[in-house]
């Protein structure tokens, strides 16, 4: 009887203490593979069987390898370059930041120029340009954006268009633009990347990580905000635009292109606005609203620059009244940056210098 007890003893020592090793493993596991320099872990997701990797279609519907899985056959040219650009300014997590320019917004000290710059001035950005692809929409840019930033890419759709000029807001030009920006957006979506868009006439002066949600399938921000960051009632701009890559996100990403048949010569933002909430209710896509007191714009911003991540020069047409009042609030913003905490601590710093379209 002593015996058998002793082994019992020795069976049940040996199962917990496999056990015990299991559970270590699997934590030091996830712990290497959930780091990000975003601090959005795709683990922390509560990812889920419609939540996992996007992975492509076959002509019959059934589901294949992932789209960023080792393929048989060359890939297109164009297809080979964004890929490679991919993989180069991706963080671990896969996660890349990217914008679009085209001549008149990468020429000197136009847009682009503001925007890089907003990198290097705000707090404890600056890396980010490191992960940031920028999309040239015609030759001029694409040249331009070489000789300031590594990674660079021509948008195949701007192929023998004239794109090269500042383009005029719901001109036609305007609309097929954007909508190949979607398709972009999706495709990047599909090689199992996810993607971070910020408008180029946006300005980063924190990290806007910090205010997503880990539990948002997309995040975007907001031309207007009504209190509740999870409620369909806000309006989106899609100027800056978080997805995770899914067959959720694919999915509507997908629905969202159809629908622009539906709703024809509406733009992407618009069309997304009009199918938000059967994109939550039908499809279970989590989609976060960004507060305007920390993701502001020109339509409805905070004026402090100590809750301020990021600031969108929307409600503002035409690229002078852009530069002006951006340009602007970047000298302001370095003023900021050279007070002490004392200073910024006793009230709200707001900019000074009234602008064209921002107040």
């Amino acid at each position: 009887m002593g015996s058998q007890q002793n082994a019992l003893h020795q069976l049940v020592s040996f199962i917990l203490g496999a056990s015990a090793a299991a559970v270590l493993l699997f934590f030091l596991t996830t712990a290497s593979s959930g780091a990000r320099f975003t601090g959005i872990s795709s683990w922390a997701n509560g990812t889920t069987a419609l939540d996992a990797p996007a992975l492509e279609a076959s002509p019959a519907g059934e589901p294949v390898a992932p789209a960023h899985a080792e393929a048989k056959g060359a890939p297109a040219p164009e297809q080979d370059e964004l890929e490679r650009l991919l993989r180069a300014v991706a963080d671990e997590d896969r996660t890349v930041i990217m914008t679009s320019v085209n001549e008149a917004w990468a020429a000197e000290d136009s847009l682009l120029d503001l925007f890089l710059e907003s990198f290097r001035t705000g707090e404890r950005i600056s890396h980010f340009a490191n992960h940031l692809l920028v999309v040239a929409l015609d030759g001029g840019a694409l040249e331009r954006c070489r000789a300031v930033h590594p990674h660079c890419y021509l948008l195949p759709a701007a192929a023998g268009r004239n794109l090269s000029d500042e383009k005029v807001f719901m001109s036609k030009d305007y609309i097929d633009l954007v909508w190949s920006k979607v398709r972009l957006q999706q495709r990047i979506l599909e090689l199992g990347y996810n993607f971070l868009f910020t408008d180029v006439d946006i300005l980063w002066f924190r990290n806007p990580f910090e205010r997503m949600s880990v539990a948002a399938h997309m995040v975007t921000s907001s031309d207007f905000f009504f209190g509740d960051p999870f409620s369909p009632m806000n309006l989106p701009n899609t100027g800056f635009l978080y997805a995770k890559s899914s067959r959720r996100t694919v999915g509507a990403f997908e629905a969202w292109r159809r629908a622009r048949e539906s709703f024809p010569g509406k733009h992407e933002q618009q069309v997304l606005n009009e199918i938000k909430v059967e994109l939550v209710s039908t499809r279970g896509l989590r989609i976060q609203f960004l507060d305007t007191d920390h993701n502001a714009g020109f339509c409805n911003n905070t004026g402090d620059f100590n809750t301020l991540y990021t600031m969108h020069a929307n409600c503002c047409v035409g690229l002078g009244a852009k530069l002006h009042d951006l340009g602007n609030l970047l000298r302001e913003w370095r003023a900021y940056r050279s007070m002490d905490e004392g200073e910024r601590s006793r009230g709200p710093a707001r900019w000074k210098v009234p602008g064209i379209c921002i107040h």
